[in-house]
């Protein structure tokens, strides 16, 4: 805001405003809850923010920000040097600033008494002589008068279609940011469906605001924004994964013959409309996140892939509203699609084309065990013995802190009731979200410490912070620890538990006979070995159910 009202005051330029006739007819709804002059016609392409800012600091009125919060954005201008800040105190307390720029268009006095007094409150701080006070008055004219500016604005005909609006918006704006098909359809829910706009920012809102005991949408895995639960709804609703098409039917237009009528916008919108009530209902929202747990990912920060489970819930929908899968089943079926689907990236490169195949494999399904039996068989087909023992130990042979394969093994710990290594306390407990403190309770260890793989040649990162180098422990012992070689620390910790406690830990932490004396390239190799087979032990528990 601050710099585009500098701009605008030096006269540099600030950009097209673009516009996109909707292309429906009459009766269109109107944007606001004010009474407009014309109906509502034009869709911004681009210039939105601009014309929020303008509107927002013209007329005094908050903005919404990112986080949903209403905030008034005060604007402060220094006349002496035609300076604009963002206001603080610091300008607050300065005689030298128009504290907020607003003021001046507010109306409460007129341009002329609005000098007069800021000059009034000026020469009480210090002396201002006759050349300045005409470069101040001046100034401030100038300020006034952005109300006057004129914006270049071009209209789009509604006959183009959205790929054609997105070329020319890249074309003639400066960032190059691409539009995506979730910025026209919600645009087009503003204008036709204002009330359904608005349900969905309000839960993204309340989303990210623990709740006092009122039922709320908050929660530690997500936080969601408005295109994310448009497509769920998008997907339930019209069984389609891209929303190009939808946007068209949004729009009124048939298909076939390229029209647009009334009818069919408000035949498509009342679809649309049925899908969100099923999005946000906060008892489903809460249903699906049991369906995460029960997959072993007990918070978001071990979610690698926000798609994935935005598509996970479509399904999960599907399966509960549209089938009546019972939802003690349900739970299972998804938990057991949601593993897979996260371990083995399905939605990851191609999602809206791998959910769109998804979505029609599910058309001929009509009953219950038709939709519990046809995902089984996908989620079965995808994880073949093969699949264990050759693909996923290869996909561990990597230093990434957001592998999937690394959060379904930990996944796999808290489905197989694991224990911290060196611990007595249960990685489930450990890894519970509601905990916070300066140190995380749990912290992954390099079982072969950087500084010792230094001492024996091993620098690479690529090495050193391999997956099947790290294990889960307390952040005590992570100290405690610290650089020491394996060989040195381990008999110590080892100590602690009896043959058999000691076999079964070794087990849930994939860590092979003798793995303190092996050399590292070994210990690397048998591990991810191992680590592969927890993962599908855990798996297995998910397939019992």
């Amino acid at each position: 805001m601050r710099d585009l009202f500098d701009s605008m005051f030096r006269g540099y330029p600030v950009g097209y405003l673009l516009f996109w006739a909707n292309g429906g007819l009459d009766g269109h709804r109107q944007i606001g809850t004010d009474t407009k002059q014309n109906v509502a016609r034009l869709l911004i392409v681009d210039g939105q923010q601009r014309l929020t800012s303008l509107f927002a600091v013209l007329k005094g009125v908050p903005v919404v920000r990112e986080d949903f919060r209403k905030e008034r954005i005060h604007i402060a201008f220094r006349p002496k040097d035609s300076l604009f800040e963002v206001a603080d105190a610091a300008t607050g307390r300065d005689p030298e600033y128009i504290a907020d720029v607003s003021e001046l268009w507010a109306g409460s006095v007129t341009l002329n008494r609005f000098v007069k007094d800021f000059l009034k409150r000026l020469r009480e701080h210090r002396e201002v002589s006759d050349e300045e006070e005409d470069h101040i008055s001046e100034a401030i004219g100038r300020l006034f008068n952005l109300q006057e500016y004129p914006f270049t604005a071009m209209e789009l005909s509604s006959s183009m279609n959205e790929e054609q609006v997105s070329e020319v918006f890249v074309r003639i704006n400066s960032k190059g940011k691409s539009l995506n098909q979730a910025d026209f359809v919600l645009t087009l829910m503003s204008v036709f469906w204002d009330e359904g706009r608005t349900e969905i920012e309000e839960f993204c809102r309340l989303s990210r605001q623990p709740s006092t005991g009122a039922a709320s949408p908050f929660n530690h895995f997500f936080k969601p924004d408005a295109d994310h639960l448009l497509r769920v709804s998008v997907a339930v609703g019209f069984r389609r994964a891209r929303l190009q098409y939808v946007y068209s039917l949004l729009r009124g237009k048939d298909l076939d013959t390229g029209e647009f009528s009334d009818a069919q916008r408000e035949k498509q919108f009342a679809i649309l409309q049925q899908a969100q009530s099923g999005t946000l209902d906060l008892q489903n929202w809460h249903e699906f996140f049991k369906v995460l747990i029960r997959a072993g990912y007990r918070r978001g920060d071990l979610i690698s892939s926000q798609i994935n489970m935005l598509y996970c819930y479509a399904l999960f929908l599907i399966g509960r509203k549209e089938l009546g899968v019972d939802l003690y089943r349900l739970r299972n079926v998804m938990a057991r699609w949601f593993f897979m689907s996260s371990l083995t990236s399905r939605y990851t490169g191609s999602p809206e084309s791998v959910m769109e195949q998804d979505l029609a494999g599910l058309r001929e399904v009509q009953s219950a065990d038709q939709f519990v039996a046809h995902l089984d068989r996908i989620t079965h087909d995808a994880l073949p013995e093969d699949y264990w023992a050759i693909t996923l130990p290869n996909e561990l042979a990597t230093s990434s802190a957001r592998s999937p394969s690394l959060f379904a093994y930990y996944a796999a710990l808290n489905l197989l009731d694991a224990r911290v290594l060196f611990s007595r306390m249960k990685v489930s407990e450990l890894l519970d979200p509601a905990s916070h403190a300066n140190k995380s309770a749990i912290e992954r260890h390099h079982l072969f410490a950087k500084n010792y793989l230094k001492s024996i040649g091993v620098t690479e990162t690529r090495d050193t912070n391999q997956i099947a180098n790290y294990a889960l422990v307390e952040w005590s012992d992570n100290i405690a620890i610290s650089d020491g070689a394996p060989a040195k620390y381990y008999p110590m910790y080892a100590a602690r538990y009896s043959a058999e406690e000691l076999k079964q830990m070794c087990l849930w932490h994939a860590l092979p006979e003798g793995w303190e004396g092996m050399s590292y390239p070994d210990f690397l190799h048998e591990r991810r070995r191992r680590i592969a087979m927890v993962i599908r032990d855990g798996y297995k528990v998910l397939c019992q159910a």
